[in-house]
């Protein structure tokens, strides 16, 4: 692999219940970089991002990686929101991490205000910062967000991609982002694999969203993604989705 792969993905399929979940999907994620996995409900993304995590094993095809250090953002994760559960007690329940490394993360998701808050008092948004937060707090080289901003309003989702492409920045990792579709993620990613069964598309957001197979897969919201986000942002939004101007 190129020594900037963090991982490579070749030609992988899984096979499981008599059916193919995916199959033939070939992508790799580089240092620095944004890679996006979309497709409608039930194309296979999250299967896709399972597999390159290591966690189906039966699998078709081969999944090289450079690198042991990956933070993973699952789409769903089981709370119980009765229990009064501090941000850094839940920052703490699986990872030993010093205080300087959640501090660290916190901040950079702009959260570090809600350090002693409990998670029932959370918006959406503000959970999904600390599901990021826990994520990055080893400074992983490879971050694999699945769905990242469920929940969160469309002020709050563009907030978040942002977000998410400055912590790449930041923190010098790639990064494996799941969505259900092109639109905000447009703005915030670098290269895009289409996904329904099989690739169906790839390449630069541009140049998926102007593919005949995205639109047939999105119909009339294919036509509109072009319009709205080809634009480079001379702004970003805090969490509260307010406007901040850049220097």
């Amino acid at each position: 692999m190129n020594k900037e792969t963090l991982i490579k993905v070749q030609n992988v399929g899984l096979y499981k219940n008599e059916k193919w979940l995916v199959r033939g999907v070939s992508l790799e994620v580089k240092r620095g970089e944004i890679v996006t996995l979309i497709g409608p409900n039930g194309s296979g993304k999250t299967t896709t991002a399972k597999i390159a995590l290591g966690i189906y094993k039966n699998i078709e095809g081969e999944v090289l990686k450079s690198t042991k250090k990956i933070g993973y953002v699952p789409q769903k994760i089981s709370i119980d929101w009765t229990l009064p559960i501090r941000v850094v007690d839940f920052m703490l329940l699986t990872e030993r991490l010093k205080d300087d490394d959640i501090n660290y993360a916190l901040d950079l998701t702009g959260v570090s205000h809600l350090k002693n808050n409990n998670l029932s008092n959370l918006s959406g948004g503000e959970f999904q910062r600390v599901l990021i937060s826990r994520a990055i707090a080893k400074k992983p080289d490879l971050l694999v967000l699945d769905e990242p901003v469920q929940g969160v309003d469309f002020k709050g989702e563009v907030a978040l991609y942002e977000l998410i492409k400055e912590v790449s920045e930041k923190i010098n990792c790639g990064i494996l982002l799941i969505s259900h579709d092109l639109h905000v993620v447009m703005s915030a990613t670098d290269y895009v694999v289409c996904l329904n069964g099989h690739v169906c598309c790839s390449g630069t957001p541009q140049s998926v969203a102007n593919n005949h197979q995205y639109k047939e897969l999105f119909g009339d919201r294919a036509s509109a993604v072009l319009s709205v986000y080809e634009h480079k942002h001379d702004h970003s939004h805090s969490p509260d989705g307010t406007i901040k101007r850049k220097q």
